[in-house]
């Protein structure tokens, strides 16, 4: 894709701190894809909606913990070890809020909303799922703890809004109050199914600074133009992973979308 072919061959070594920043945040304020407004805006048809659920957990919801995990045992940073440690202990126990794990919460979405939760346990991916999953695999296994960081932690748990979480004069991510959150304003959820979008908004700065800091502060020089190419290449695949999601569910993009 255009933008993708601007990125490559940007990357150099070496690459200053602002400059690997700028890189990261480029490939973030890109991850906006065409079929949001209609899945924001209640406009899939709700027994399709299943699929939507369905992918995003198999993709990575059930098992960020242990992408993170492959960031932790490559990496030799203690301060970074502390921070990937912390976010592997709550996503999967939910020890630091006082939750359940965060996959467990995720199943609250399709049990409130009266899905078959049987699918979930035996989740058959989409092709460009599968491939999303597989490059997501191969990012975070032995390409060093800096590339698998960033693909889990800026990338699978950040948004278009990054910049604000570093700029406080930028605009940041909206939060929606319980009642306007799309599931319950259009598919009707019980708010109290929420709990995973209530700990998210209790967290989100902390845990999007410590992100922040791990790569910005703790990642070595060396490693930055491997990151970002890294992130283009998942950034890309995103895409199309989110592309066929959009059709199965019934969406059909008015107008070509360039990446």
């Amino acid at each position: 894709m255009r933008v993708l072919g601007e990125m490559a061959g940007a990357y150099h070594w070496p690459m200053n701190r602002c400059e690997f920043k700028e890189g990261l945040l480029r490939v973030m304020e890109r991850k906006v894809h065409w079929s949001w407004p209609a899945f924001t805006g209640g406009q899939v048809a709700k027994e399709l909606l299943h699929i939507h659920l369905e992918q995003e957990y198999g993709t990575y919801v059930r098992d960020y913990p242990i992408l993170v995990a492959r960031a932790y045992v490559q990496c030799p940073v203690p301060a970074a070890r502390r921070v990937l440690a912390e976010t592997i202990y709550e996503r999967e126990t939910g020890g630091l809020s006082g939750s359940e794990s965060h996959a467990a919460l995720f199943l609250e979405y399709p049990r409130g909303l009266g899905m078959n939760l049987e699918r979930f346990r035996h989740i058959r991916l989409l092709p460009a799922a599968a491939r999303f999953r597989a490059l997501l695999d191969e990012a975070c296994c032995g390409h060093g703890w800096e590339v698998a960081a960033a693909v889990t932690m800026i990338f699978l748990e950040g948004s278009e809004y990054e910049r604000g979480v570093l700029e406080p004069k930028v605009e940041r991510q909206p939060q929606f109050a319980p009642s306007e959150h799309p599931l319950v304003k259009y598919y009707g959820l019980p708010v109290q199914n929420l709990a995973l979008s209530r700990i998210h908004r209790q967290e989100v700065g902390r845990h999007r600074k410590a992100a922040w800091h791990l790569m910005l502060n703790c990642a070595s020089e060396a490693a930055r133009p491997q990151v970002l190419q890294w992130m283009g290449q998942v950034l890309h695949a995103w895409y199309s992973y989110r592309d066929e999601v959009a059709e199965h569910c019934g969406l059909v993009r008015a107008v070509q979308a360039r990446h």
